[in-house]
């Protein structure tokens, strides 16, 4: 089953983080990862308005997208994320069974 990778993030200094974002696609694609959103923008219908930078990552499976977290390459390139901006990622794994899905309640 695929996993994604949900990233939400607060920036505080752009400059550094942008060295984050020119490191970061080789080590996605070594995972046979791919985005699916890089920071487009994002509404809120409903709730407490969303004010972060989004990120969605689509790999094959949740081996590859743990294993590519783990990545040295990418651990390195994660210190410039770390150090200008504050955040989350989340990991879950899609189901085969989109048409009525358990709810897992």
């Amino acid at each position: 089953m695929p996993a994604y990778m949900v990233c939400t993030m607060k920036i505080h200094d752009p400059e550094t983080y942008r060295k984050y974002t020119a490191l970061t696609p080789p080590t996605v694609a070594r995972y046979g990862g791919k985005f699916l959103t890089r920071g487009e923008l994002v509404t809120t219908p409903e709730g407490e308005e969303f004010a972060e930078r989004m990120v969605i990552l689509e790999f094959p499976d949740r081996t590859a997208a743990e294993a590519w977290y783990n990545d040295a390459d990418y651990q390195k390139a994660s210190k410039f994320r770390r150090a200008s901006s504050r955040g989350r990622m989340i990991l879950q794994e899609g189901s085969g069974n989109t048409a009525n899905p358990d709810p897992k309640v």
